[in-house]
């Protein structure tokens, strides 16, 4: 399974994602988001790609508020998925996020605009960065990998 993993968009509308993104995302299985569109244009755009998961960012309009959690665990190939945004400072947010979760395999945040790739105590903290200068995929299987696509 691959798996398309955005956040910080940070966009008013969905017409300001980098085309490169867009056909990507066209090519997963499932589209992840992390946090922070803004504003449900956003959502609703890559809504129209494809199947999204996503959370609520600090960021994000009262409309998204209504609709999207705090957290989400998902269960893909076999393997425990959290997604969560974020909060506070970037030092330690890695270790805030993994409070929130139990037993993972993968945490997906956001929040610090910075993109991460590394696995730690046997977990991948993967964090796509901000839209406007790069993005993620994970292929899911018997094992998870994930890459950094900058822009």
């Amino acid at each position: 399974m691959r798996i398309g993993v955005i956040g910080d968009t940070h966009m008013s509308s969905f017409a300001e994602l980098p085309e490169r993104i867009l056909i990507a995302l066209t090519e997963v299985d499932l589209i992840i988001h992390s946090g922070d569109f803004v504003t449900k244009d956003v959502f609703e755009g890559l809504r129209g790609l494809g199947e999204v998961k996503a959370v609520l960012g600090n960021m994000d309009s009262g409309e998204l508020k209504r609709i999207l959690p705090e957290k989400e665990l998902l269960r893909l190939e076999g393997k425990r998925v959290g997604i969560i945004h974020g909060w506070g400072g970037a030092y330690g947010l890695e270790d805030r996020v993994r409070k929130m979760f139990g037993d993972v395999d993968v945490i997906i945040f956001g929040h610090s605009h910075r993109a991460r790739n590394e696995v730690k105590n046997g977990i991948l903290f993967f964090n796509p960065g901000q839209a406007r200068n790069s993005f993620g995929v994970l292929t899911v299987g018997k094992e998870v990998k994930g890459e950094i696509i900058s822009l």
